[in-house]
């Protein structure tokens, strides 16, 4: 394993847990005599990207300082995935990201099954209201790998700088007909807001949510495309189950006539094309999973504070993503359970 150098590991300690609730810093501990594979054991059916641009295609028994590691809580043992808002990205991306990605592909119609039981420690606390990605960090993905290479699934979890509770909600990409010229998402919130609520100026920001999920507070979900249609599942102590049903196979913006508001709304300034999806959606297409954090603030379009890049001074000045997760899984899809 390389070192980081005890500089880092030293303001790691005293600021992963700003901005995190209900936390008691006493009781947490960075373990290094365990991998995240130790804890979550199917770390073998996955590549890694860190946030500064470590790969590693071999997950058993390896580790990251300060990006990808093991810490106790409690007696509870975590893998933190970490990233600032500015570091090495992936080629198609602005983002940086400690994130996950699935060796195996499949198509929606063979099927696929990832659960996870999490806690999203911080996101960024800078960067534009009026952005809808800000403050935000993705927890879990399906991401294709033909085509346009859209995503059928992105899971957020956002919170506005001032605010004891954030939102939990998920993006589904329509997969444009004919040429690609942008992404198009439709969002639906699970708890607090969806994607399309943003601030009214830069600085100012929507109310907080009465339904939200406060940074520190464990919840889980479950992905489950089952012969096309693709099942969700989001559950927490402290509030509603909610589930959701979406058909990868079928589409439901197959005309301009069927273009949700919303769409419309976010992404006025793309006249083109609209958002009409291919009526198959991406039925046929190859699909993986993704799973970590990946970090949605960046100095271009959330106009998140990057202090040059300088990862030791994201992390110690509140630009960057944290997420813990304690339980998670993969493997195929299962027929769901009738009600």
């Amino acid at each position: 394993m390389k070192k980081t150098g005890t500089s880092l590991l030293i303001i790691l300690v005293l600021f992963s847990c700003k901005n995190t609730s209900k936390v008691d810093s006493s009781s947490i501990s960075t373990s290094s005599s365990k991998f995240p594979s130790d804890v979550i054991p199917f770390m073998d059916k996955w590549r890694i990207l860190l946030g500064d641009g470590t790969k590693s295609d071999d997950l058993v028994g390896f580790q990251k300082e300060d990006f990808f590691y093991v810490t106790t809580e409690n007696e509870t043992d975590w893998v933190v995935y970490k990233t600032p808002n500015a570091g090495i990205t992936s080629k198609t991306s602005s983002n940086t990201r400690t994130e996950l990605g699935e060796k195996r592909h499949w198509i929606p119609e063979e099927g696929g099954k990832l659960t996870a039981t999490l806690k999203v420690q911080h996101v960024s606390t800078s960067g534009d209201a009026t952005a809808a990605a800000a403050y935000s960090v993705v927890i879990g993905q399906i991401h294709s790998d033909e085509g346009h290479e859209n995503e059928p699934l992105k899971i957020y979890y956002k919170k506005f700088p001032g605010h004891t509770n954030g939102s939990v909600f998920w993006n589904y990409e329509i997969n444009t007909e004919g040429d690609n010229i942008g992404r198009f998402d439709y969002s639906t919130a699970v708890w607090g807001y969806n994607f399309a609520d943003v601030g009214s100026s830069p600085t100012k920001y929507p109310k907080e949510p009465e339904d939200g999920i406060a940074l520190g507070e464990e919840f889980s979900y479950e992905v489950n495309v089952y012969k096309g249609i693709m099942y969700l599942a989001f559950r927490s102590k402290n509030h509603k189950t909610v589930t959701f049903t979406k058909s990868l196979i079928q589409s439901e913006f197959a005309t301009k006539a069927d273009i949700p508001e919303q769409v419309i709304r976010v992404y006025a300034n793309r006249e083109k094309g609209g958002g009409v999806e291919r009526e198959n959606a991406y039925a046929g297409e190859l699909n993986y999973f993704k799973q970590g954090a990946y970090n949605q603030a960046n100095p271009k379009s959330t106009k998140s504070k990057i202090f040059g890049g300088d990862i030791v001074k994201q992390y110690a000045n509140g630009s960057y993503a944290e997420v813990w997760f304690k339980e998670a899984s993969v493997g195929s899809g299962v027929e769901p359970e009738q009600e």
